[in-house]
């Protein structure tokens, strides 16, 4: 016996599927768990009501099947699939959304294309994703932070008797605590801006040597890091966290590091002609700098 019959108080059997009056989803047949199968510009998708409705019940899909009758189902091709005059090749990645929540595409697919579909459809929880991930690609390649993982990759990648060109590279904010940059050269405009030198455990980072030359360290937290005998003649260390930071032998002419704390920072022998030593958190002692 069909499952969807049953027995009236009379004994009359009733479908339980039957329109009931004032019942659109019985009317047009559409409950939650009934597949269909929709004709997206010639390609046939088949899904279930419930998930063209339950990730987004105001989308125009949903609307389509929803019982308020907001807005009516389209034409249907000869084999019962709803036409839809859009493009199948930017509606697959949409119906996988309503099915996952998670966005794929292949990489022969323009997200832009998905962006507009998804904008046509209604579906606004995919365009916010979609427009954060475009705003991101647009910044160029060369203006995104590096993060710690690219600097580990790029030390271990090359070798020790090396140098490696670091000029102009963005890492601001980057966490660079431990890490040994002996063969880095990172002078004429290498952003280090914010980025946070120090391990709570005591290791130093090792920056011995290094080419810092008019480099930007402002803000940065370097306390503890080896600088000796760094070059760091025109850099922006405004602010900057050096307690207890080796700056030995460091030149540091011309050097801004106003407002920087420099607490039981070694800098002995270190050159700091013109260098700005206004606003420190703690002043100088003749101890710490003898040249």
């Amino acid at each position: 016996m069909n499952s969807n019959l049953k027995k009236s108080s009379s004994g009359a059997r009733i479908d339980e599927t039957a329109p009931e009056a004032g019942n659109l989803v019985a009317a047009n047949g559409f409950a939650p768990n009934r597949w269909v199968k929709l004709n997206v510009g010639g390609q046939i998708y088949a899904t279930t009501i419930d998930t063209l409705v339950g990730r987004e019940p105001d989308s125009m899909l949903a609307r389509m099947f929803l019982q308020d009758g907001s807005m009516m189902p389209s034409e249907r091709d000869e084999q019962g699939a709803f036409l839809i005059d859009r493009s199948p090749r930017y509606f697959e990645p949409i119906i996988n959304y309503l099915r996952h929540g998670q966005f794929v595409c292949d990489s022969n697919i323009s997200v832009m294309g998905v962006l507009e579909e998804a904008r046509f459809f209604g579906i606004f929880s995919l365009v916010t994703h979609l427009e954060e991930r475009l705003g991101q690609q647009e910044t160029p390649l060369g203006d995104r932070p590096l993060t710690r993982n690219d600097v580990i990759k790029a030390i271990i990648q090359t070798s020790v008797i090396t140098e490696l060109r670091f000029q102009g590279v963005n890492l601001s904010g980057a966490d660079l605590r431990k890490l040994d940059f002996r063969n880095i050269n990172f002078k004429e405009g290498a952003n280090l801006r914010g980025c946070n030198f120090e391990d709570p455990t005591g290791v130093r980072t090792n920056l011995e040597g290094v080419n810092l030359k008019g480099a930007c360290l402002e803000s940065s937290n370097m306390a503890g890091v080896n600088l000796r005998v760094a070059n760091l003649k025109n850099a922006n260390m405004k602010n900057c966290n050096l307690r207890a930071a080796v700056l030995a032998g460091a030149d540091l002419e011309k050097c801004n590091l106003s407002g920087s704390d420099l607490q039981e920072a070694n800098l002995r022998g270190a050159n700091l002609k013109d260098a700005e030593l206004t606003l420190m958190v703690t002043p100088l002692h003749m101890s710490q700098a003898i040249r």
